[in-house]
């Protein structure tokens, strides 16, 4: 992802107000200047079972937490990002770029710059590629380091 460090200056300012809900109290009249006795979420508690039951204020708490470690962590998201630029000669040059934050993946970029080499075989109509250069390191940076890899390919043809 290219844009981790915005993200992050935007998630975790959110992530710090849902942490104190808890204690966050609103104005009980229209004027705004008598404090509530009460939190904002509603002093309710969910039956599961005659024996537990669990607060509506705790389910929202854990359920905030839980959304934005979803969207620091974004499962769904592809692990790699893929920079790629054609040269003459049918060479192309591929970098990769892990995401930031993740939950796996960590060993695959091999395996993903072979993956885009053979799709650039296949929509190409080439019959195969060879790999010319590749490298893996780390890019540190303020937020962290993360993973990443760059190779050269050149497409080859059967000679008739």
């Amino acid at each position: 992802m290219r844009n981790d460090p915005l993200r992050l200056l935007v998630l975790l300012p959110l992530a710090a107000a849902l942490a104190g809900c808890g204690s966050w109290k609103v104005p009980t009249n229209l004027s705004g200047h008598l404090p509530a006795k009460g939190s904002v979420v509603p002093a309710t508690t969910f039956n599961l079972t005659p024996s537990l039951s669990i607060p509506l204020e705790k389910m929202v708490f854990w359920g905030a937490y839980a959304g934005a470690a979803y969207l620091i962590l974004d499962p769904w998201a592809p692990n790699w990002d893929i920079e790629e630029a054609k040269f003459p000669g049918d060479h192309y040059k591929m970098s990769l770029h892990m995401k930031r934050y993740y939950a796996g993946g960590a060993g695959e970029a091999r395996e993903v710059f072979h993956r885009r080499a053979r799709e650039l075989v296949q929509a190409g109509g080439y019959d195969g590629y060879e790999v010319i250069e590749y490298s893996e390191g780390l890019e540190s940076s303020v937020l962290g380091s993360r993973r990443v890899a760059e190779g050269v390919i050149a497409l080859t043809k059967k000679e008739d």
